[in-house]
């Protein structure tokens, strides 16, 4: 079976040919520049443009925008934090890591309330996340991580365990006997709302310089193959293609997540499951996956699994692992036996950022006025909407609440250098995988693998 290579989410812009920007033309000198044209370079070119609409705005983008992670995730705009509430508490204290992840929370609506203020289509809806469990290993570690969030302060109104009942009256996955239910989540179509950003921050007065890679970035200057921007202020928001930047190999590790999407499924599947309010949902094994219902119907599924590749290297060719991608069909197949039948029309990937401590980070350093936000871990729809309010009041100078959260100026240390890195990576990367193998032959929790992913892999 061929499969589309391309993005279902960038595939189905009908109306958006994909069309490139003109590259920059010369040197330019702007106010602030922006290196990246995904969710974080863009929501910080909108937010500067609120705070201060007389900003010169450039961004530079080495593809087109949306291209990267914003255009190819799972399309869940979540309430979840890649660092967990342990370490920003260690970062900072218990009140600020709460606060933070009420931030998170309140940028869903924030999320929201933008796109159908700016008219986006990003077919926006909030039906919440709900984690499966398929066995009462996964069911008694979900009630633990409910419970975990309960002693934080948090209540039923933000995470609360469904019975086997309840759990298919949302979704109607094969062998459920229950889940977690947290409302502080909402599907989206990624690209609609990357692309409609770039047309929305481009009509309020920014530069959009397409086909424009950077090659480095130094205090006040960003090198590109066509010129060099300079900028009172920098802004790094480039993610997973970090590692391409001169001196920024070791800064985050460029790990793949692959998706697969269906073709439209019949009235007569839905009837079956259920999954009207379309709540994104993953279960409860240790090895990543995800999946949304789309608003035409499909079912988009992603997992973790692809390999790590030597020296952080990014190619187009990675963005496909036939391995990986017929591991996602069978899972999603056995989760839902109805579909069994089902076309399965698009196959992709694509880089994710992750820093050494898995926490992801926003900043701006004063004295040379380069700026960051990234390591996300593919959390990052929402955060990267909270990245760019923080860095919008970081440069122009807000006293904020925001500018205060734990995850403000945090440096994480570099990755090991190769082969150390390459390693440690792959061999972290097969935790999971074992891990679910042990449960499900031995019908025992593997406790030691679980306790070593909870601590290195920051699930």
């Amino acid at each position: 079976m061929e499969y589309r290579t391309r993005s279902f989410w960038l595939d189905s812009l009908v109306n958006d040919p994909l069309t490139p920007r003109p590259s920059l033309p010369a040197d330019a000198d702007v106010d602030v520049a922006i290196v990246g044209a995904g969710f974080t370079g863009l929501w910080t070119a909108y937010y500067l443009q609120q705070r201060d609409p007389g900003l010169r705005i450039a961004l530079v983008e080495a593809e087109i925008a949306g291209f990267g992670a914003s255009g190819r995730n799972g399309g869940w705009c979540s309430g979840l934090l890649a660092m967990g509430l342990d370490a920003m508490a260690k970062e900072s204290s218990r009140g600020a890591a709460v606060a933070m992840q009420r931030e998170i929370f309140a940028t869903v609506d924030e999320v929201g309330l933008i796109a159908d203020k700016e008219g986006i289509d990003c077919h926006f809806a909030k039906g919440g996340y709900t984690k499966l469990a398929t066995s009462p290993i996964q069911l008694e570690r979900i009630k633990k991580s409910v419970a975990a969030e309960h002693a934080w302060g948090f209540t039923d109104e933000d995470y609360r365990i469904l019975d086997r009942d309840e759990t298919r009256a949302r979704i109607g996955a094969d062998g459920v006997i229950g889940s977690l239910h947290t409302p502080h989540c909402a599907a989206i179509h990624p690209a609609r709302l990357a692309r409609g950003l770039a047309n929305v921050v481009e009509r309020n007065g920014a530069r959009i310089y397409e086909r424009t890679p950077a090659t480095a970035i130094k205090p006040g200057v960003v090198r590109t193959e066509h010129g060099t921007v300079r900028a009172a202020h920098v802004v790094r928001a480039t993610e997973g293609y970090t590692p391409n930047l001169d001196g920024e190999k070791r800064t985050v590790a460029p790990i793949y997540s692959l998706m697969i999407a269906t073709e439209p499924l019949p009235a007569s599947f839905w009837a079956q499951v259920g999954w009207a309010a379309r709540d994104t949902f993953n279960d409860g094994r240790l090895l990543i996956i995800y999946g949304q219902r789309t608003a035409d119907d499909r079912i988009a599924f992603g997992g973790r699994g692809a390999p790590y590749h030597f020296g952080s290297r990014i190619d187009p060719s990675f963005d496909r692992d036939t391995g990986t991608h017929t591991k996602l069909e069978r899972t999603l197949k056995q989760l839902f036996p109805g579909m069994a039948d089902a076309r399965i029309t698009h196959a992709w990937g694509g880089p994710l950022g992750v820093p050494r401590d898995w926490f992801s980070s926003v900043g701006l350093d004063r004295a040379t006025g380069l700026a960051w936000a990234g390591g996300y871990v593919g959390d990052g729809v929402s955060t990267t909407n909270l990245a760019g309010r923080t860095l919008a009041d970081l440069i122009v100078g807000s006293d904020s609440d925001l500018v205060r959260l734990p995850w403000v100026n945090h440096r994480s240390r570099k990755w090991e250098p190769e082969p150390f890195r390459w390693m440690g990576i792959n061999g972290l990367l097969q935790l999971p995988r074992s891990a679910d193998a042990h449960e499900v032959r031995t019908g025992r929790p593997a406790r030691r693998r679980s306790w070593l992913i909870n601590k290195v892999l920051g699930h």
